[in-house]
């Protein structure tokens, strides 16, 4: 449904209109008989129709009132406001007649912009049993030795008994083991060379292991990391937790100054961490970044130019035994497994 305005300016009925209202700016230079008719759209989507009709005029001259201005030779016009909430616009509009004379009118009208809903541009919901979509993720595999180890003490593979799709959830299971030298075994899948992003919300929905020792992280790096190393690539982490503080979520940084223990972060206790699923995510714009759980923020860092958050990231989920971070893994420890149940990326 539309609110149709309709509002007839004609010199002869000028004086009386000038005493009943405060939106018109002045009467015609030319005897145009200026009239203009507003269609504003109430579904929030900001579009407003103008229709401006005038004796011999050339073409008309509309000024939006919000620093836009287009040249109508119709009088015809589709017009997007694009500032979210409800404000009031000044709108003029100049009739230009062929004969050189000119007619002016303002008005003011209403626009209200709902807040622009986010579109999923990526996801995986897990439906599929089996192994994880090959189109959407690719693992790391191998220890520490590799280059991006924290001392951690798990071999990470891509076997199905480390990383499946059961029931409509992720699993990633770190079993204690011996394989290839290392005592465990695990997985972590990362979207590296598929998929990669830049700004936008990330929302995952997980419930992570309780046992001692166990180290699981949703997070995400640069793209250039091949390039720049780290921690010139910039790296998020969108949640993590050890088995050794249950409940504890960390949210942090990384960045060329503020990486290692000296990262940009903070944290916050939940309640179920291994029982029940949690919403861990992220907001990410040019200006700010936002980490949280079930939608409470606890931790932002504003973005600019001078930190590597402008450019494309790409996603990671892991579960690590003992390291630096992990600590101390149970002497009873058997196996652990954190489950996912959907990744989603908005924009």
């Amino acid at each position: 449904m539309k609110i149709i305005i309709n509002i007839f300016f004609s010199l002869i009925g000028l004086y009386l209109f000038v005493s009943c209202t405060k939106s018109d700016i002045g009467a015609d230079t030319a005897s145009t008989n200026l009239v203009l008719k507003t269609e504003i759209s109430t579904d929030g989507s900001g579009i407003v129709i103008f229709t401006a009709k005038a004796d011999g005029v050339a073409s008309f001259e509309f000024d939006y009132g919000n620093g836009d201005a287009a040249t109508v030779p119709s009088g015809l016009v589709t017009y997007q406001y694009t500032l979210a909430g409800t404000y009031t616009y000044p709108v003029t509009v100049t009739a230009k007649s062929s004969s050189g004379l000119t007619s002016r009118k303002r008005i003011d009208i209403v626009v209200t912009v709902n807040p622009a809903t986010p579109v999923i541009v990526w996801s995986d919901e897990f439906n599929t049993d089996g192994i994880p979509d090959p189109t959407k993720w690719s693992y790391d595999i191998g220890t520490g030795s590799n280059g991006w180890g924290n001392l951690e003490l798990q071999y990470y593979t891509s076997r199905t008994e480390n990383v499946s799709v059961q029931n409509g959830v992720l699993r990633i299971k770190a079993i204690k083991e011996n394989y290839a030298g290392s005592t465990y075994t695990s997985a972590r899948l990362l979207t590296k060379g598929l998929f990669s992003f830049k700004y936008g919300k990330v929302e995952i929905k997980a419930k992570l292991p309780a046992e001692a020792g166990t180290w699981p992280a949703l997070w995400m790096l640069g793209t250039d990391i091949g390039t720049v190393g780290w921690p010139s690539c910039g790296e998020i982490d969108i949640m993590e937790h050890r088995g050794n503080e249950l409940n504890k979520i960390f949210g942090t940084l990384h960045y060329p100054g503020r990486s290692g223990e000296n990262a940009n972060g903070n944290t916050t206790m939940i309640s179920n961490a291994a029982t029940e699923f949690h919403i861990y995510s992220v907001e990410w714009t040019t200006s700010l970044i936002s980490i949280s759980v079930d939608n409470k923020t606890y931790h932002t860092v504003a973005n600019s130019n001078a930190i590597p958050f402008n450019h494309d990231f790409f996603l990671i989920m892991n579960v690590a035994m003992g390291g630096t971070f992990g600590g101390s893994i149970g002497q009873n420890f058997t196996n652990a497994t954190m489950e996912v149940d959907y990744i989603r990326v908005y924009k």
